[in-house]
């Protein structure tokens, strides 16, 4: 008979694992804590258990999604029980033979991993940007040839439960605090991420922030604003530059907009270059790429003002950076669920840029605080829709409207691509917009 396994958060890396689990022929259980509408679960033969949040006796394997803490249920009572507890990603890795390139850190991730994989297929190899940004990885077990490299965004939630997860290129972007509310200290967090070099041998690349040491057997690389430093693998001296290719492109020939993505920048072609790519390939790369939905996303202009979804700054860091980006006259819209992080370095980064501030969502009390104490004029809006209406109301021509929420969504909608789409949404219904709606 079959293994019975237990796969834990039913979102769409753990429906991959159960749906991975069952073509494998095994016994499997899936349960969420929520309610989950899932016939297509139900038509693998996939035992589905939803709201449940017990212990479920007799399983060889527990599948653990990265929205569950390990403190849940039925993850402790596993683990009491002697029960092995991976990843959705360690899950995938044991049957896929890819080559693996590995992007974690705390801000630009999902940029820097997408951009990999476009420099990837612009030099003429296969890839394809996986993991934590959209496409599970066990959803790619059997759909994609064994040649192409997987460039996998992880989260430190993913990261926590490998064990032969070994990319043969990987970066630690940077660290700084977040998910603090599920983490019990930035140390601790910082050691989740730093998980995912431990597997690496001398030949692979590890790029990590300077002052920490990859965890395997890779030696440490690094990423330099400015001119190169010892180790580094990758530097912004009057353009990019890499350590084996010489400048590869000036930053004017570069498409992503904003001081932190020169950092993810030079972190891609530093993976891609590892994995193959020429460097005419990676300065035409460069050059064409799009950008990623929902992170500084110019979704129209209307009237002269501009708007962008930065939906996905779910910190204030990543705020931070938004604010880099755009230095004209700003109009933020901010809030939505805190993650246990200070506001305020935000608001003084704030002060002097941001004309006005509207707040939405649980945080928005709390962010507002923040602001007034720098004497930022704010208002409390509660919605998206009725934040942009109140900055359409009072931005002027070359103002730019923000959304660069320093939160999650999870107060007011599913995720953050959700909370974006609202964004775009309510800017088409704007009066002269020719933003298409959806």
């Amino acid at each position: 008979m079959a293994d019975r396994v237990l796969v834990v958060g039913l979102a769409r890396s753990g429906r991959a694992a159960a749906l991975l689990l069952a073509g494998l022929g095994h016994d499997v259980v899936a349960i969420d804590a929520a309610p989950v509408d899932a016939p297509e679960l139900t038509a693998a033969g996939i035992d589905v258990r939803a709201p449940f949040d017990g212990a479920v006796p007799g399983v060889a394997l527990v599948v653990k999604s990265p929205g569950v803490p390990a403190s849940a249920a039925p993850v402790a009572a596993a683990r009491a029980a002697g029960t092995p507890v991976m990843s959705e990603i360690e899950l995938a890795v044991r049957h896929l033979a890819n080559p693996l390139i590995g992007v974690t850190g705390t801000n630009g991730k999902t940029t820097t991993t997408e951009l990999a994989a476009h420099l990837l297929r612009t030099a003429g190899i296969d890839a394809v940007a996986c993991g934590n940004q959209g496409t599970p990885l066990s959803a790619l077990v059997g759909a994609v040839d064994a040649g192409a490299w997987l460039v996998v965004e992880c989260s430190s939630f993913q990261l926590e439960d490998i064990d032969t997860f070994h990319p043969r290129a990987a970066v630690l972007l940077n660290i700084t605090p977040d998910h603090l509310d599920r983490h019990a200290s930035l140390e601790e967090y910082r050691d989740a991420k730093l998980r995912i070099f431990e597997n690496q041998v001398a030949q692979d690349l590890a790029i990590v922030p300077r002052g920490l040491v990859p965890t395997g057997g890779a030696p440490a690389r690094h990423v330099d604003e400015g001119p190169a430093g010892p180790g580094a693998v990758a530097w912004s001296e009057g353009g990019l530059h890499h350590a084996g290719l010489g400048l590869v492109a000036s930053w004017e020939d570069v498409s992503l907009r904003g001081r932190h993505n020169r950092q993810n920048a030079m972190a891609a072609v530093a993976l891609a270059a590892h994995a193959g790519a020429t460097r005419d390939a990676l300065a035409a790369g460069l050059a064409a790429f799009p950008g990623v939905e929902h992170r500084l996303e110019v979704v129209a202009d209307v009237g002269g003002v501009r708007y962008v979804n930065d939906s996905k700054a779910t910190n204030p860091d990543a705020a931070l950076a938004a604010l880099d980006a755009y230095p004209e006259r700003v109009h933020l819209i901010a809030g939505g669920r805190a993650k246990g992080t200070p506001f305020d370095g935000l608001a003084a980064a704030a002060a002097g840029v941001v004309v006005r501030a509207y707040f939405v969502g649980d945080a928005a009390g709390e962010i507002g605080a923040a602001f007034d104490a720098r004497g930022i004029a704010a208002e409390q809006c509660g919605t998206i829709p009725a934040a942009v209406a109140a900055a359409a109301g009072r931005a002027r021509p070359g103002d730019v409207v923000l959304l660069a929420p320093a939160c999650t969504s999870f107060d007011q909608y599913a995720n953050f691509e959700e909370r974006g789409r609202d964004f775009r949404d309510a800017v088409a219904h704007l009066p002269g917009s020719r933003f298409p709606r959806r």
